[in-house]
Formats: structure tokens, C-alpha cells, sequence
């Protein structure tokens, strides 16, 4: 498996493989041609259905400023890859070399015919089973089974500190997102309204909804935030960082190794079955993000290791077959109060797990339950996999 650094990146919103990912490829792509005075773009697949919503179009001009940037949308499917986009470089209105370049998700992208040094693999263990056979082996706890493979505490500080920004900002920050919908920023007043709450059951619960709301309402404004496992799911990690450092009061070194084991579980579905909702609905994404955020829950709640991976199992299997169907093609209807809801569900699933898992044996493992997702996803039609062509995006009006 790849690096943490892989999964969690800082970038702006509002999607991880809309915006992130050609960003990514703009920026390499202009370094490998830098003597490039004009830059063309056809972008296929999902990258084109929805990519005037998730503002692919402006961050590939925006990156490549000052040299121009020509976008085009082409009707086209790419087999090889839903979200795909050909870069093409000139120099003197002669090409001088092209690329074809896929979002994969998370920000990550893969050059044709290209390897770059960050696709290096760092852990050797491709399942859970044999993450738990390595840790047995060598008598480590899953806390320590990332420093066994990389030093990565002040890139996790730096995670940790922008998911902390983004929601501080988000709390703080009111107005109408952008965009056709014309929806109402409500992370700040959720923020008030719980500040404000008596009661300390519904108050914890009102305060994770805030977060979640103002986080993703900076991801869909174009803010800066973190892929965890990706943009589009980018509020319940955040929200539950935020939740155990300022309201629990619990120590960032715990938060950072929270994070590292949240960060095992991403990359297992990131190798195993994919976090792209183009391939596999928003059951890769939110999700993905779900289970993530249960097995931090659960590690925050000192839950044992066979219990933080019984907590991601639930976590992931009652988002099993959930479409990524965006109004408009904005990372904002569902996905903003999905991200609230699979907060919220993180709570309950370790709690769940912590409860039922010592009254009997889970029979449903975590390599099952990722086997099942990559499948489900295979199953989904491509109107509801990110191409705003069914499912709610084709039934709810645009303002």
C-alpha cells in the first residue's frame, strides 16, 4: 500500500478528483513541458458531466495562469477510467508533447505510461488480515503499525491543524455557497444554536452536525481542506478531530494516532476496491469516510484492534450501494448533509461495536465487507455514479 501522505492531502474543494487531481496533473504537467506557452484540455467521462459544478475547468485555468488554458467538455467515455482528461502542450502553436492523465480519487492520479516516486509502495500488507498476521508477529498494537513503516507525526500535525482551520472558518462564516443552487451556508448557525443547547445529550449531537456542515461548506465553496478519504467526504474526519480535541479535550499526540489508524482503514479501500465516486458510487466516499471515522472513534474510546476493525466494518456496510448522484454536478446535494449523517453514524457504530462486539463474534470481517463494497460499486449504473444523469440530480430542480 501506498503512503498515508497519499490519502490525506491538503488541497482545495470541492472535489478531490475534480479539483485536486487535475490540479495535480496541471502542475506536473507543465513541469515536464516547461518551455509550454498554451495549454489544451478535453476532459472525459465524469471529469466532463460534472466538472463545470466541481469547478474543474477553473482550477486547471487557474493552475496554469498565466499561460492559457483552453477546456473543453467532450461527450466522450473513456473505458480505461471514468475520470479522464488529455493535456495537450505548445509551445509556438506546435504541440510539443501530451499526456492522458486519470483522477483516481483522493487527489491521486495516474500518467499513462508514466510512474512517479510518491506511487512507490510503503507497507508491504495489501489486507487487514495480514496488517493484524504483521502486528501479531512482531507484537505491535495497530497504534504503531504505521510508525513501523513511515515517520509521518508532522505531516499528521499538518492534516490535523487544516482540518482544525477549515472548520474554524466554516463555524465563522456565513452566506450563500456558489453556484446555481443558491443554498445557505448553516455550519455557523448550527455552531450558535448549539452553543446554546441544554440539553448535553443533543447538544454533543448538534455540535458533531455543525462541524460536519462547516466543513463541507468550505469544501464546497472552493476552501482549503483535507482528502479523507477524499474531498467530497471531507467533513466527518475533520468533525470528529475537531470534536475530540476541543470538546473532549483528548491530547493531539491520541488525535494524530487516531488519525494514522483512520488512515490504515482509507488505504485499504483505497487498494482493495477504489474511494472514487465515478467508480464506485458515494459508498466509496462518504462511505469509505464513515468507516474511516469509526475506527478513529473507536481507537479515541481505547477500543481493542478487533473491535476498531469491527466498528469500520459496520461503519462501511449500511453505506453499501449508496449513489453519488450530485444536483447540478455541486458537491452539495446530498453530499454536504451526508457528511453530517455518516459523522454522526461514526459515533454510534463504535459504540455499537464496542456494545454487541463483546456479546458475540462478528462474522463479516473487514476484507469482506471492502470485497463487497468494489463489487456493489461494479453494480451501480453509471447514471448514479457521478455524472449527475440520474438519481436525485435528475430530479431536483436547479434554482
Amino acid at each position: 500500500m501506498k503512503s498515508l501522505k497519499e490519502l490525506y492531502k491538503i488541497g482545495p474543494g470541492p472535489s478531490s478528483s475534480h479539483t485536486l487531481g487535475p490540479k495535480t496533473a496541471c502542475e506536473r504537467f507543465l513541469q515536464e513541458y516547461p518551455e509550454t506557452d498554451e495549454v489544451e484540455i478535453t476532459l472525459y467521462g465524469s471529469l466532463s458531466l460534472t466538472g463545470k459544478g466541481h469547478l474543474t475547468d477553473r482550477i486547471c485555468i487557474q493552475t496554469c495562469a498565466p499561460i492559457p488554458c483552453h477546456v473543453h467538455f467532450s461527450s466522450e467515455t473513456c473505458d480505461a477510467h471514468p475520470n479522464t482528461m488529455d493535456l495537450f502542450a505548445y509551445h509556438k502553436k506546435k504541440m510539443i508533447g501530451s499526456w492522458r492523465v486519470y483522477s483516481i480519487g483522493g487527489g491521486t492520479i495516474r500518467i499513462e505510461g508514466k510512474e512517479f516516486k510518491e506511487s512507490e509502495e510503503v507497507y508491504p500488507q495489501n489486507s487487514f488480515y495480514e496488517i493484524c498476521q504483521y502486528c501479531r508477529e512482531h507484537q505491535l498494537f495497530l497504534k504503531d503499525y504505521v510508525d513501523e513503516h513511515e515517520k509521518i507525526d508532522d505531516y499528521m500535525r499538518a492534516i490535523m491543524n487544516q482540518m482544525l482551520a477549515t472548520i474554524e472558518k466554516g463555524i465563522h462564516t456565513q452566506g450563500i455557497l456558489p453556484g446555481r443552487l443558491q443554498l445557505k451556508r448553516v455550519g455557523a448557525d448550527l455552531y450558535q444554536k448549539a452553543l446554546l443547547e441544554k440539553n448535553p445529550l443533543k447538544k454533543e449531537k448538534m455540535m458533531l452536525m455543525a462541524y460536519a456542515y462547516a466543513a463541507s461548506e468550505e469544501n464546497a465553496s472552493g476552501g482549503m481542506t483535507v482528502t479523507a478519504p477524499t474531498m467530497g467526504a471531507s467533513g466527518v474526519m475533520p468533525s470528529l478531530v475537531r470534536y475530540y480535541k476541543a470538546d473532549r479535550h483528548f491530547s493531539e499526540e491520541k488525535i494524530i494516532e487516531g488519525l494514522k489508524i483512520a488512515g490504515i482503514i482509507g488505504n485499504l479501500f483505497k487498494t482493495n476496491a477504489t474511494i472514487s465516486g465515478a467508480q464506485g458510487g458515494c459508498q466509496a466516499e462518504i462511505g469509505v469516510a464513515c468507516s474511516m471515522g469509526c475506527a478513529f472513534v473507536a481507537y479515541m474510546e481505547d477500543l481493542s484492534d478487533d473491535l476498531i476493525a469491527y466498528a469500520a466494518e459496520i461503519g462501511i456496510e449500511h453505506f453499501l450501494g449508496l449513489t453519488c448522484d450530485p444536483v447540478g454536478g455541486y458537491v452539495m446535494i446530498p453530499c454536504i448533509e451526508r457528511n453530517a449523517v455518516a459523522t454522526l453514524r461514526a459515533i454510534d457504530s463504535a459504540l455499537l461495536a464496542n456494545e454487541v462486539g463483546n456479546l458475540k463474534e462478528n462474522k463479516v470481517s473487514l476484507d469482506m465487507i471492502i470485497h463487497t463494497m468494489n463489487y456493489t460499486g461494479k453494480k451501480i449504473a453509471v447514471e448514479l455514479k457521478e455524472t449527475s444523469l440520474g438519481g436525485l440530480a435528475s430530479v431536483v430542480p436547479l434554482e
